[in-house]
């Protein structure tokens, strides 16, 4: 690749994400009032969040629903194709509705709107037209229109699920701020992240209380490393009468040794304990 090729590429991306910066930046002066009422309608509602959209905009919908369900808010997403064939039972009347298209005409949201009213849910809607046919059948209506795609035939969507996953994610964090969400509240919904480990684990969650590696202070050092291998722990724990000592460390080049050199049979080569026998 030439230089001048590789600039142009450069060029180009550097272009796309200051059309993008643009775009929230503007995002970001006309926030108002709108917001502050979708926030407050999720906040108070005593059923889930619902989150539909078709295409890029279903997609951004799916980022949205785990991104609010892991920081507080009940939160899933529905199809809208699916939800008009029979899921629209996964609705309850406690729940919110944010339905996401960007041109706010999207048939397969359209056709379940009725559905939405006559249910008793509150609908908020995230489109690019205030006068949409969906923004004026809404609740609460989330502008996030933008001037024009990064795509270079202005058609592909870009610029505007760019604004559309910054506006999930403001309401996201505002959400957190009102229900007082902490750390330790992402860690217990985030159990298998390092987060989650990191707060939530307990010597009690790893001990091993069950099959360990017991033996007798005067067994062979064949018996040991017998069981040591069956164990799986890298050591054993050595008990005499109402005193137990652990010996661990280099069972690993003992049992080497031992696959070279034949059965140790003698109680005198049994490696000791680690540390003081303790009762």
């Amino acid at each position: 690749m030439t230089a001048d090729k590789r600039a142009d590429i450069l060029s180009l991306a550097r272009k796309t994400i200051h059309t993008e910066a643009l775009a929230l930046k503007h995002l970001e002066q006309t926030l108002g009032d709108d917001f502050v009422c979708a926030v407050e309608l999720i906040l108070h509602s005593r059923g889930k969040l619902v989150v539909t959209g078709m295409g890029k905009s279903g997609l951004i919908g799916r980022k949205i629903a785990a991104t609010l369900a892991s920081t507080g808010t009940p939160s899933f997403f529905l199809h809208p194709g699916e939800a008009f064939h029979g899921d629209l039972g996964m609705i309850s009347p406690e729940d919110t509705v944010l339905a996401l298209s960007y041109s706010g005409e999207t048939d397969e949201i359209l056709k379940i709107v009725p559905f939405i009213h006559t249910n008793g849910n509150k609908l908020i809607s995230m489109t690019g037209n205030p006068e949409s046919t969906l923004a004026r059948n809404s609740d609460v209506h989330l502008d996030v229109a933008v001037r024009h795609e990064a795509c270079i035939l202005h058609l592909a969507p870009t610029t505007s699920t760019t604004a559309q996953i910054a506006m999930g994610d403001a309401m996201a964090v505002a959400l957190m701020k009102l229900r007082n969400f902490t750390s330790i509240d992402f860690a217990r919904l985030h159990p298998g992240g390092s987060l989650g480990r990191r707060l939530l684990m307990t010597v009690g969650n790893v001990m091993h209380k069950e099959g360990l590696p017991v033996v007798a202070p005067d067994c062979s050092a064949k018996d040991m490393i017998h069981a040591v291998s069956k164990g799986g722990l890298g050591l054993i724990v050595i008990c005499e009468g109402d005193k137990v000592g652990i010996s661990a460390g280099r069972w690993n080049a003992a049992n080497r040794s031992f696959s070279r050199s034949g059965p140790w049979t003698s109680p005198r080569s049994t490696p000791r304990p680690s540390g003081p026998m303790r009762s």
